[in-house]
């Protein structure tokens, strides 16, 4: 990870000093501030259907902070999912999806808690359904990872420590109008739908949810290896 990162948040106003502890515990990562390293993909979150927004631009000082990079290393699409699973609220409304969901996150759990920062997967609304299929075992784990590759929806970057929000600087704001950066923030969603309904097209093959625990599939298993792509950098 670089020393210094230049990242920007989209909100509906300008931010001028980021405070620790606030925000949704139930977001992707937990309680955080979220951003991202990618300019547009900013501006699009800014904004809505009916308003404007703002984007803003920080640096962030890296230096002696620990980073948790889900696209990169050890890291997997079931990592990313189990910490969605534990922060994000699932319906489990059948014994199986409930059986699923303790599986992934008691076998590819991965302890956030230790790290400042997380870099992965932003799951707005189309990937939260991506993962919610896979949890009902409506597509495979490669259907899964490849609809999340295909989709574009992007990464973010998730502060969560007190240290993390210290070594933020604020540098400026800009506005980010709707009519700009909506159509392209709807035609990224509607591209990652496109992408999933393509791949839940053949229900039949790959690995679901039901083959891993049934196989008794472990983080480090040689099977889970040769099915995700392990690429760095999303």
């Amino acid at each position: 990870m670089r020393t210094t990162l230049t990242i920007y948040h989209g909100s509906d106003h300008i931010i001028q000093s980021p405070q620790y502890g606030l925000g949704n515990q139930f977001n992707d990562y937990g309680r955080a501030f979220y951003c991202t390293e990618s300019l547009d993909m900013a501006s699009e979150w800014a904004v809505t259907e009916q308003r404007d927004g703002f984007v803003n631009r920080y640096e962030l000082d890296t230096d002696g902070l620990s980073l948790l990079d889900l696209g990169c290393g050890d890291y997997h699409i079931l990592n990313w999912l189990a910490i969605l699973l534990e922060n994000r609220v699932f319906r489990t409304d059948s014994g199986l999806k409930r059986t699923g969901k303790e599986y992934i996150i008691g076998h590819f759990g991965v302890e956030a808690s230790l790290h400042d920062v997380i870099r992965g997967y932003r799951a707005d609304d189309s990937y939260f359904s991506f993962a919610n299929a896979f949890l009902n075992n409506s597509i495979s784990l490669e259907q899964l990872e490849k609809a999340m590759y295909l989709g574009r929806l992007g990464e973010q970057i998730a502060i969560r420590s007190e240290k993390g929000f210290e070594r933020l600087r604020f540098i400026g704001a800009t506005p980010a109008r709707r009519l700009t950066y909506y159509p392209l923030k709807k035609a990224r969603d509607d591209d990652a739908r496109s992408a999933f309904q393509k791949e839940r097209s053949n229900p039949l093959s790959g690995t679901y949810l039901m083959d891993i625990m049934r196989q008794a599939w472990e983080n480090d298993d040689e099977r889970l290896q040769r099915v995700v792509s392990g690429r760095c950098g999303l």
